[in-house]
């Protein structure tokens, strides 16, 4: 907060008196300007969330001799002007640096593509960027937010990319609903990037998006929202299935939650050999034949629930070996958790409520992981997407295909030695440095394993 405080005795003590009433904990004071009559201090408070924050700027602003000119949080601080830049990699300080990053030296590289267009890759930056695209429909847990609210999203994605990864990634917000539209800009923008990283767009479009996208172009097409969300779980579940000594084969699953990363963590959990999965929408189980199910719901009934299960989550609990949660809080009770077969392994990922409370359900389940940092066993993207697309992108593939997410999950789930398996960590940290250069090269090998790479192997960067 910055506050004008009268210059008289026992002013800062009843603001200091105020903050403490309200629970706050003051920590840096200081001097910004002396002015006739009072000083101008920064006074930084510590509060819990936003709520607390209010109160105690309440309580300050009610103190007679104290005036608020400002406050802000330091969230919104590190956000100020974006958390995004451009850099050259060329210094241009002569004209002899102006001639070759610009022109006339620059129409002899331009001209060289134009030769022969695979030489893009070897002479920008499309060896190494990412689009990220998103049209705010789906933003985290506040939904259909537009795309100028998405940005910030969108930006903390792009620096995740190069923080893990080494991955030069922008944002691409798209003020438009239409999926023809998003298909028309997406491939207009295409020649200048390596991939494509669709964000945050709500299903059903983001299948029909991704669909098109990747039979049109010949780069990347990933939807975190759906693969890296399944890439995660998967690699989680591999560890998790070690602990309590239970094959991937003879499992079943209960999910809530059929949306994009429901259908695709379906997918992919069947394509490892999950032999038996219901998913669970606001409605219950799905199970083919069930009225009003259509599009991509009746090709998910068709592919899942082989016994027909009808009834809610928690009766549909009953005897299940794994619970994974991609929908709200509260979807299943703790009388349902303790329901399913013993050692049973709990994904409660809704953020940032889960599904379950895990202090609800210790001594009901195994293995207990959720999308919050503050539990063990965090399932987040953050520990797939970079090191696919790095992978991707060393392979100069020209798409991400099942092998290449295979193999991304598998790698995570290989960075915890099997000595070290326990409940509590089946998952990697999100900061452990192993995982995106692990994920790389794995999917680097798959990319090539599967015909899908362009770059064999490294070689030397062509120069004409």
């Amino acid at each position: 907060m910055r506050i004008a405080l009268e210059n008289q005795p026992g002013t800062f003590a009843s603001l200091a008196a105020a903050v403490a009433r309200e629970g706050g904990l003051l920590d840096a004071i200081d001097l910004v300007r002396v002015e006739h009559g009072k000083k101008v201090r920064d006074v930084t408070v510590l509060a819990a969330d936003a709520a607390h924050l209010d109160r105690i700027v309440a309580a300050v602003r009610s103190l007679d001799g104290v005036e608020v000119e400002n406050v802000s949080d330091r969230t919104f601080l590190l956000h100020l002007g974006g958390k995004l830049e451009m850099r050259s990699k060329a210094p241009i300080k002569t004209r002899d640096d102006l001639s070759m990053a610009y022109t006339p030296g620059v129409a002899r590289v331009c001209r060289a593509i134009a030769d022969d267009p695979s030489k893009v890759w070897n002479l920008t930056v499309k060896q190494n960027t990412v689009a990220v695209v998103s049209d705010g429909t789906a933003v985290l847990g506040l939904g259909d937010i537009g795309p100028e609210a998405a940005m910030p999203v969108m930006e903390g994605k792009a620096a995740l990319f190069k923080e893990f990864a080494g991955v030069d990634a922008w944002p691409i917000c798209l003020a438009t609903k239409n999926a023809d539209e998003i298909v028309a800009c997406v491939t207009a923008i295409a020649p200048s990037f390596g991939g494509i990283n669709l964000e945050d767009i709500s299903a059903p479009r983001c299948f029909e998006i991704e669909d098109r996208l990747r039979a049109t172009l010949d780069i990347p097409v990933f939807h975190d929202d759906q693969h890296g969300t399944a890439v995660v779980v998967l690699g989680a579940l591999l560890n998790a299935l070690k602990v309590v000594d239970k094959a991937i084969d003879e499992v079943s699953v209960v999910m809530t939650g059929a949306g994009a990363a429901g259908v695709a963590t379906t997918k992919m959990l069947r394509a490892a050999g999950v032999p038996d999965i219901i998913g669970c929408d606001r409605q219950g189980a799905i199970y083919e034949g069930r009225p009003g199910l259509d599009g991509y719901k009746a090709v998910f009934a068709a592919e899942t629930n082989p016994r027909r299960v009808q009834g809610g989550p928690d009766e549909v609990l009953a005897g299940a070996d794994i619970f994974i949660g991609l929908s709200g809080p509260g979807v299943v009770t703790p009388e349902g958790i303790r329901s399913m077969a013993d050692n049973a392994i709990v994904f409660a990922m809704a953020n940032p409520t889960p599904e379950v409370m895990p202090e609800e359900i210790l001594g009901s389940a195994a293995v207990i992981g959720t999308g919050r940092s503050d539990y063990p066993n965090q399932i987040n993207n953050v520990l797939a997407f970079p090191g696919i697309f790095r992978g991707a992108l060393d392979a100069r593939a020209s798409t991400v295909n099942e092998e290449m997410k295979l193999a991304a999950a598998q790698a995570i789930a290989a960075v915890i030695p099997p000595e070290q398996l326990e409940s509590d960590y089946v998952i990697p940290s999100v900061f452990d440095r192993n995982v995106a250069p692990m994920v790389a090269r794995a999917v680097t090998a798959a990319a090539r394993e599967s015909g899908v790479a362009r770059r064999r192997a490294a070689s030397a960067v062509a120069i004409s």
